[in-house]
């Protein structure tokens, strides 16, 4: 738990900051508790107003009236980043001995390490939907940002017989996209179909720096380091389907950023959020358990050069007692990682009456991934 601390510390930063890259795109941020809970699972199973995001056809397959909060975040630091960084600034770089040189040279292997990086994602918003007959109209206020970080250059140590020099920089890239959507959805042939429509509003916040590996582990140092950001307002478009041949199968797919939101960074840079399409499926053997599956049709680029994103999800959910208690669980993995081994979820939600309140989280000892997400509402 002391490793991950330092770990998410660091990706926390790197979510705000982002360096020039001629074409990125975001990964699928897990969004809600309840699907962070399955794994991250929800363009089948989400008919609530987290639709707005997962799959806008969902919110025509329930009649309820629903508005809910949610806030949620995930890290995974890949080849212990960040606890290398923060071993190296604990040596004495006046010492010159051998042994020492030999422990500075074994951390700085660490970072020179294949396909070490770090990425995280976090999210929050408010989150609504209303329906009238086959028509379901909803909206979300909501704020999704994503980032990574990595070795510029390969890291190196030098001496000048009195002291020791870290040479080298950690880039760390992102983007916060501050979101208003208004979505429409509409159901036919006694909601077996039902197709939907987000059009969404995006100011983009785009930041570019880089801090040396040397004091890196402060984080007063890195914030002086990261620049200001360029605020750039533009329009993106999700649209989703869903099919419910009966009422224990549900399958969903949809398109996000269709049209290519781009983002500029101060020094002229264009940023891209390319399309993403995803696809799920959900079957209810009975009332009372959902299990649901979803994919990346698309393989996405990420923040970090090198590293794309392509997650497959699993998860399931037992409700108790008239869904008084929801108990989930789950996995996911990004088959374009083949080192990152699918990485567990869980979650717990009440229901009383109305009101609803979720929490979601996952932890994966070997690749120090962490997530956690809470989520309150009112279903009517």
């Amino acid at each position: 738990m002391k490793k991950m601390t330092f770990s998410i510390r660091t990706v926390a930063v790197g979510l705000t900051i982002l360096l020039p890259l001629q074409a990125a795109a975001v990964e699928f941020v897990f969004v809600g508790s309840r699907q962070m809970g399955m794994g991250g699972a929800g363009v089948a199973t989400t008919t609530d107003s987290l639709a707005t995001y997962w799959n806008p056809a969902g919110m025509a397959m329930s009649k309820k009236f629903d508005i809910r909060l949610q806030a949620g975040a995930q890290a995974l630091d890949r080849g212990d980043v960040s606890d290398a960084i923060k071993d190296i600034n604990k040596l004495n770089l006046n010492d010159t001995s051998s042994a020492n040189i030999a422990r500075l040279q074994q951390q700085i292997a660490r970072l020179n390490s294949p396909n070490s990086n770090f990425t995280g994602a976090a999210s929050g918003g408010l989150y609504v939907k209303g329906n009238a007959g086959d028509h379901a109209l909803g909206f979300n206020i909501s704020d999704v940002a994503t980032g990574g970080g990595f070795l510029r250059s390969p890291a190196s140590v030098t001496t000048n017989g009195n002291n020791l020099t870290v040479n080298g920089q950690i880039a760390m890239n992102g983007l916060e996209a501050r979101q208003a959507v208004v979505s429409y959805a509409y159901a036919f042939a006694d909601r077996m179909f039902s197709i939907g429509v987000s059009g969404k509003v995006i100011q983009g916040a785009a930041y570019s720096g880089v801090t040396n590996i040397s004091g890196a582990s402060d984080s007063a140092k890195i914030f002086e380091d990261i620049g200001q950001a360029r605020l750039t307002t533009v329009v993106g478009l999700d649209v989703g389907a869903m099919f419910r041949p009966t009422s224990w199968l549900r399958a969903g797919i949809v398109g996000k950023d269709l049209t290519s939101p781009t983002f500029e960074a101060l020094n002229g840079t264009k940023f891209k959020m390319l399309p993403q399409v995803r696809a799920g499926v959900a079957f209810n053997p009975y009332n009372s358990l959902t299990l649901t599956s979803d994919i990346d049709i698309t393989k996405n680029n990420t923040l970090v050069p090198g590293l794309s994103s392509q997650v497959l999800s699993f998860g399931a959910e037992q409700t108790i007692l008239s869904e008084l208690l929801s108990f989930r669980l789950g996995a996911f993995k990004n088959m374009q990682d083949a080192k990152t081994p699918f990485i567990p979820t869980f979650g717990f939600g009440l229901r009383i009456n109305a009101l609803r309140v979720d929490v979601g989280g996952g932890y994966d000892f070997r690749d120090q991934a962490a997530l956690a997400s809470g989520s309150i509402g009112m279903v009517f």
